[in-house]
């Protein structure tokens, strides 16, 4: 004769089995759900690969060499602005008549304000910028200035030469300069705070 107790055991014994493979299953299923959203993602989330490393700086600016903190942003007044493209031939043009008299200036050895300002103003026609009470411009569009001095050897010297801003249209310049080892004129937008002078390296 079977009792009720013998009829249960078997149930109960699949109902453990059942239990276990189920178990299993969804464990499996876990797994396998979690390995294909990796693989489909192909590589790690942005934001984990841009996260600096440890002792990183968070502040280093990419494709900064050096990695100095907001190298960017710090050097922003050096940044010329934008020219249109008739802005920009139009200053082309004035570099193009600019270089030939600074290479003659060099030449000669005559890198002074003086000689230069004589020469940009009595061969190509330029008018020295006058300003008003208020620093606006009243006339001309030629900035003639000696060289920024730089502190050496505890004391600040003016080094050589002569630099040069021509404003050619409202978002075009030419900046140039000469100096003993060298000459240059160039076509390039208005720097932030200097206007047509190329500004100091350092703030």
């Amino acid at each position: 004769m079977v009792t009720s107790t013998q009829r249960r055991r078997p149930c109960t014994m699949s109902a453990l089995l059942i239990g276990a493979a189920l178990a299993a299953s969804l464990t499996g299923c876990g797994e396998q759900r979690h390995g294909t959203t990796t693989a489909a993602s192909g590589s790690a989330s942005p934001e984990a690969s841009q996260t600096p490393g440890p002792g990183a700086s968070p502040y280093v600016e990419p494709g900064v060499v050096d990695g100095a903190p907001h190298n960017g942003e710090n050097n922003a007044y050096r940044r010329p602005g934008d020219m249109s493209p008739a802005s920009e031939e139009a200053a082309q043009a004035e570099a193009a008549r600019i270089g030939p008299v600074l290479k003659r200036l060099h030449k000669a050895k005559k890198w002074d304000p003086e000689s230069v300002r004589a020469a940009l103003t009595g061969e190509l026609g330029y008018k020295i910028e006058k300003y008003g009470s208020k620093g606006k411009v009243l006339s001309g569009n030629l900035i003639v200035s000696a060289m920024r001095s730089r502190y050496e050897n505890d004391q600040y010297v003016t080094p050589e030469g002569t630099m040069i801003g021509l404003r050619v249209r409202d978002d075009a310049c030419v900046t140039a300069f000469v100096q003993p080892t060298n000459y240059e004129a160039k076509a390039n937008g208005p720097f932030m705070e200097t206007g047509c002078v190329e500004p100091p390296v350092g703030h």
